[in-house]
């Protein structure tokens, strides 16, 4: 009879958890040795983290004429986070090893479509991925001259399809807490794109006419610094002004604007935040992101571009 395995159990959690950050929760793993072996101990921390991925670029308006059928809003970046902003989109605390560095990947925002072009080709293209440990969100989908591209939160839809062509599918791959929701239906024929879909809210449906305009949905507004800012809104479709998303906010890219054949504008690049118990230090690289402290003493990092993080 050979010996028994020795294994590690994860036990029960101790300390106090302060409702407003599950990151001040303390755990402990318990190892079980039945037979000689040998024991490495491995710190961790738990912390909150807000991971916003890449916004979706806007498609163009088409025909190249004045009056003719407009683009979908790009969609919103992947919208996760833990302890943080609206309390149905929150998601529980991570592990992390102490002195083990992380890699961190902020996305980048998709480009709108590179009109002029008198043809009924627009898409936008997706946003990129942002990743944090164990967590990643999804670029947003592109705001279409068709069908509007699935992502974190869909694409719109475009005003060139008899029937008005759907938006993009949200929270795509699937993950929970959503990350995302789908993007407006174009508004038929010779009519207004739909707005990407957000991080709260569905993107608005396009008007019959393309003169009109539609909304992006709404992003959601999270504290995990100590001042609320708001992430993964949709880029607004139609016959909308020419803005792009914001960077470091995830937010979708507008459709083209005013003039037939616009280009559509570019998504909003993403942003990873981890914010840890005030017996931490964090690290950083490279030396564009920045750690800072809250006022409650608790540590923060804030990766605008891709880096490490490292705790201890």
């Amino acid at each position: 009879m050979g010996s028994p395995t020795n294994s590690a159990q994860n036990g029960g959690i101790i300390g106090v958890c302060n409702a407003a950050s599950a990151a001040s929760c303390v755990s402990i793993k318990i190892t079980t040795f039945n037979s000689s072996g040998t024991f490495t101990a491995q710190a961790t921390a738990n912390v909150d983290y807000l991971v916003v991925a890449g916004g979706g670029g806007g498609g163009k308006s088409g025909g190249g004429q004045p009056g003719k059928y407009r683009g979908g809003g790009g969609g919103a970046g992947g919208y996760r986070t833990s302890g943080f902003g609206p309390s149905p989109l929150r998601g529980s605390a991570i592990p992390v090893v102490r002195g083990t560095p992380v890699t961190i990947t902020v996305g980048a925002g998709g480009a709108g479509f590179p009109a002029p072009c008198a043809s009924n080709q627009g898409d936008g293209t997706p946003g990129s991925v942002s990743t944090f440990s164990s967590i990643t969100s999804t670029g947003g989908g592109f705001g279409a001259m068709g069908n509007g591209g699935p992502g974190g939160s869909g694409g719109g839809g475009s005003g060139n399809d008899p029937l008005g062509s759907p938006g993009g599918t949200g929270n795509t791959p699937p993950a929970s807490p959503s990350q995302g929701n789908t993007g407006g239906t174009g508004g038929g024929p010779d009519a207004s794109g739909g707005g990407g879909g957000g991080a709260t809210a569905v993107g608005g449906p396009g008007p019959t006419s393309p003169t009109g305009n539609s909304s992006g949905g709404a992003g959601a507004p999270n504290d995990i610094t100590g001042s609320a800012v708001t992430y993964s809104a949709g880029g607004a479709g139609g016959n909308t002004p020419d803005v792009a998303g914001t960077a470091n906010t995830g937010n979708g890219g507008n459709s083209g604007g005013t003039q037939g054949g616009s280009p559509g504008n570019a998504g909003g690049s993403g942003i990873v935040i981890v914010r840890g118990p005030s017996a931490t230090t964090f690290s950083v690289a490279p030396g564009t992101n920045s750690t800072s402290t809250h006022p409650g003493g608790d540590k923060i990092a804030t990766f605008t571009v891709s880096g490490t993080l490292t705790i201890s």
